[in-house]
């Protein structure tokens, strides 16, 4: 198996729905443990997020969640 050494990683090809379930997921995980690097981790997606598409973190959960809840 080989090793592979990522200092980033792209979402590029990431979909709105697994976006969605990976910030609501560390949010839940988050609360329900009391661990606050698991409340970190998604401030710190949202706001790089929600940064790129020159959105409020508010305005890009909205948009996450328009497709989920429109079929």
């Amino acid at each position: 198996m080989k090793h592979f050494d990522f200092d980033k990683i792209s979402i590029q090809e990431m979909s709105k729905d697994d976006m969605l379930l990976i910030i609501e997921a560390l949010e839940y995980t988050g609360k329900a443990t009391n661990i606050d690097d698991f409340l970190a981790l998604r401030e710190n997606i949202l706001l790089e997020l929600s940064s790129l598409a020159e959105l409020t973190q508010d305005q890009f959960l909205d948009y996450l969640k328009e497709e989920t809840l429109s079929f």
